[in-house]
């Protein structure tokens, strides 16, 4: 199989990350923080690790910062209703996924209003504008993907950082899309919030997520309260993070394999990564570019402007069946909505689109025999 769909999940997971998970399930087996016995003691060691190399790599002032969890789907649902509350106003991108959408259309029975700026590929200035103007009064937070995950298009959060502090708010960007790809500090960066998925870009695996905060001081509402292992005379939830944020048993193994994906792209380098994934995307525009039937919806994909994630459509067929015909033929892709109807919507491609997402491990090969099925579409579709 070809795989081309890493933009939802990386795959094959590096050695490394398989060996510290293996690790985990056979010298990290006790409950971390619970206990002074030396396997307990060595686990929640073997966290805190994974903390401070988490807080380095995204430029974290410590590992307290840094809040383990399910999902960035978790962190982001962490954050809307952690600092939100009746009467605020939030401001997000026309791109946005559901993971940020549907909670705030859930909140808005509890008075949390929240307006949809446009952005604008290729014009950051034009992006930065349209930000300014969905500012409010009341605007409490800015929810901001740092790419798209349908069609790439990456947006300048640093700038949108400085301006929602100048508004007096806080910021929230979600990194699915970039983490282990594009270089980001919290710190540097103005990030009050930043939601990391740990199972893509980092090659971790499935179910393991990061809430990195620039102040940890910065107080959010919990989702779930429950045993921390600390304080335990308290019926009240821990004050400081990160165990606030983190009740129950830990995900021990899945914590340990992506602390070793984010060492491995530490010795891949995020730019090495970054420069051959785009070489691998802007190669697959510019030959899509020359097949008539082919429908592509964005500018050529260049940096900075774009991240290596790519949508396209063959005339008269829908994502689906494209999809099915490439499955067919032993190529795995991404079709339908991803996830992301606002962004469909921006772009005119509400019946979705089919998506390539390369990887570290993807070869100029299976680029060039996406090209060549694609080519053969009608040929192979006749033929069935």
């Amino acid at each position: 199989m070809i795989y081309l769909d890493n933009s939802a999940t990386t795959f094959p997971k590096p050695l490394p990350v398989r060996e510290a998970m293996q690790q985990a399930l056979r010298e990290f087996g006790a409950n971390p923080g619970r206990s002074g016995y030396g396997m307990s003691m060595r686990t929640t060691q073997a966290l805190y690790d994974c903390r401070r190399t988490a807080a380095d790599f995204f430029g974290a002032s410590g590992p307290e910062c840094v809040v383990f969890q399910p999902s960035c789907t978790q962190s982001l649902n962490l954050v809307l209703k952690g600092s939100l509350r009746s009467g605020d106003h939030v401001v997000v991108s026309d791109l946005e996924h559901n993971a940020v959408m549907r909670p705030l259309t859930v909140m808005a029975d509890k008075g949390i209003s929240y307006t949809v700026a446009e952005t604008f590929p290729g014009d950051n200035d034009a992006t930065l504008n349209s930000f300014r103007k969905a500012m409010q009064p009341n605007t409490k937070l800015v929810v901001c993907t740092h790419a798209s995950n349908v069609f790439g298009i990456r947006l300048p959060v640093e700038r949108i950082a400085a301006l929602t502090h100048q508004y007096g708010a806080k910021i929230c960007v979600d990194c699915a899309q970039t983490a282990g790809l594009v270089p980001i500090s919290v710190t540097a960066g103005g990030i009050d919030y930043l939601c990391v998925a740990g199972h893509k870009g980092l090659y971790g695996p499935m179910g393991t997520g990061l809430l990195i905060l620039r102040n940890p001081q910065d107080r959010l509402a919990t989702l779930t309260e429950g045993g921390t292992g600390t304080q335990s005379r308290s019926l009240l939830q821990p004050d400081d993070p990160p165990e606030r944020y983190e009740p129950g048993t830990q995900n021990v193994p899945g914590i340990l394999g992506l602390r070793a994906g984010i060492e491995f792209v530490k010795r891949k380098g995020q730019q090495n990564i970054f420069r051959s994934e785009m070489k691998k995307i802007e190669y697959l525009y510019d030959r899509l570019a020359a097949i008539s039937q082919v429908e592509l919806y964005t500018m050529p994909p260049r940096e900075p402007f774009f991240v290596p994630v790519l949508s396209f459509n063959i005339k008269g067929e829908t994502s689906e069946n494209v999809g099915e015909y490439l499955a067919q033929n032993g190529i795995a892709v991404r079709c339908g909505l991803h996830c992301a109807p606002l962004a469909h919507e921006k772009m005119g491609t509400e019946e979705g689109t089919v998506r390539v997402s390369p990887s570290v491990f993807t070869r100029r090969e299976e680029i060039d025999l996406l090209l060549s099925r694609i080519r053969g579409y009608r040929l192979g579709k006749n033929g069935r």
